[in-house]
């Protein structure tokens, strides 16, 4: 410094020449400097938005490869709803044909006998009784002609005619009893035509009902086979709440996981050795997490056998017979490793009251016996927490498919947001070296507003001489 300013006598006239050199150089310099930051920051901006562009098509690649796994995944899951809904048709259907004969044979029945003893039921109505002709012939007679005892025929007419009626009516009484028996009779046949009628009338509402959920599912499925947005976003959203709740029911499990655990880890320790490390974990803890993964195992195995879940197509793909003896042998390991953590569990305990009846004895507590009184509640409880613990495990197959599938939807729209994200910043960042680099060009003109005020002025004169020669 004190070389740059020893080039005159006085620093400050050497101060104020190299202020004069540096603006001139910079001056001179100017045009060849702008074009430079300019040039930069197109180059930048070109960059930037090149590289926005990228991570725009990639996302826009994802989303579409999202919105294929969304969409094969529904209609996956759409063929099974429907298919386990023909299923339930075909097996109503089926049970209600294989009794159609039955049934057709016993409303024929009913109907048959209940004709029957309709027409038996008829009031028929009774023969005119026989004196109707003889009042004729009395009413014939002449009143004049004394010579036939009218009045003594009349009154043998009124006895028959009193006898006659009270055997009718006896008759009548009689006929009717019948008839009221017969249709008593035919009370329960109504009965049973109509609980027959009205259980096939359930059968067909459930079969209208079902027809009804089926016509749904098989829109929902249109909508997915032809790829709507409304189908996708229902998806997206069906997908995300699928996620969080499996992945609460797994939580749920890990819970339940981590107290198995600490069920036989003890007594594990007791059986391989407490002390013995394997890449600086205990023997015991990696047995005892062995057991319950081979548990957790055999239950996805068994849920495979048994088509619930379908992790494993080659499993699903077996031959009956053959997955039926899987679902045995599964279920026979599952049983064994279930009755093995409960025989943990009890020596777990056994340990325990061992522990503390050591701890009594040296601290002269003689009373032992009283103290572990109740101890087999405890024992019970474990060893039944140990023995269902491993089977209610073998239902984390359900959650955890759910959580496979969703799981890929739910990364695919994270990271669709992720590069969204990178392309708007970048595409910022390339605007604003844009920017910046104009902004640059005036920061550079800063130091160089005396020159640059002289050119402008010297420009304006020059215009407005050149104004006037033309005028």
């Amino acid at each position: 410094m004190n070389f740059l300013l020893g080039i005159t006598p006085s620093p400050v006239m050497s101060a104020l020449l190299w202020i004069v050199l540096i603006v001139t150089a910079l001056y001179f310099a100017r045009p060849t400097v702008h074009q430079f930051i300019l040039a930069t920051g197109d180059a930048l901006h070109k960059a930037f938005r090149t590289a926005s562009q990228s991570v725009a098509n990639a996302e826009q690649g994802l989303a579409e490869r999202n919105r294929e796994v969304l969409l094969a995944a529904g209609r996956e899951t759409k063929e099974r709803v429907v298919e386990r809904e023909f299923d339930r048709i075909n097996e109503t259907v089926r049970k209600d044909l294989a009794n159609f004969s039955a049934l057709h044979r016993n409303l024929s029945e009913s109907i048959n006998r209940i004709e029957n003893d309709h027409k038996e039921a008829v009031d028929v109505p009774p023969d005119p009784p026989g004196w109707v002709a003889a009042v004729e012939a009395v009413a014939a007679i002449d009143s004049k002609d004394n010579r036939v005892g009218v009045g003594n025929v009349l009154a043998d007419i009124h006895k028959s005619l009193v006898k006659a009626h009270k055997e009718a009516m006896s008759a009548y009484h009689e006929a009717s009893g019948q008839r009221h028996a017969l249709l008593r009779k035919m009370r329960p046949e109504w009965r049973q035509i109509q609980q027959t009628l009205g259980k096939v009338g359930k059968n067909v509402e459930s079969l209208l009902g079902r027809s009804v959920t089926i016509d749904r599912h098989m829109e929902e499925y249109e909508d997915i086979v032809k790829g709507e947005d409304r189908a996708v976003s229902v998806l997206s959203s069906s997908s995300l709440v699928y996620f969080f709740v499996s992945a609460l029911v797994m939580a749920v499990a890990i819970g339940g996981a981590t107290i198995n655990f600490s069920l036989i880890a003890r007594p594990m320790a007791e059986m391989v050795g407490g002390t013995s490390l394997v890449g600086g974990f205990r023997t015991a803890d990696i047995a005892a997490l062995v057991i319950i993964m081979v548990e957790i195992s055999m239950g996805l195995f068994l849920m495979e056998s048994l088509r619930i879940t379908r992790l494993f197509p080659v499993i699903g793909a077996l031959p009956d017979k053959m997955r039926v003896r899987m679902i045995w042998i599964t279920f026979t390991i599952l049983f064994l490793l279930a009755s093995v953590e409960a025989g943990l569990a009890y020596m777990r305990e056994v340990l325990l009251h061992d522990e503390l009846a050591t701890s009594a004895l040296l601290r002269g507590d003689l009373d032992v016996a009283a103290s572990s009184e109740y101890m087999w509640i405890t024992t019970a409880a474990q060893m039944g927490m140990g023995f269902i613990l491993p089977f209610a495990l073998t239902f984390v197959a359900i959650p955890l498919e759910t959580f496979v599938h969703s799981l890929r939807t739910v990364v695919g729209l994270i990271a669709i947001g992720v590069l969204r994200f990178v392309s708007l910043i970048l595409q910022l960042l390339g605007s604003g070296l844009r920017s910046f680099s104009a902004l640059l060009t005036h920061l550079y003109d800063l130091p160089l507003f005396i020159p640059l005020w002289w050119a402008a002025r010297d420009r304006d004169e020059a215009s407005s001489d050149l104004s006037e020669v033309r005028s």
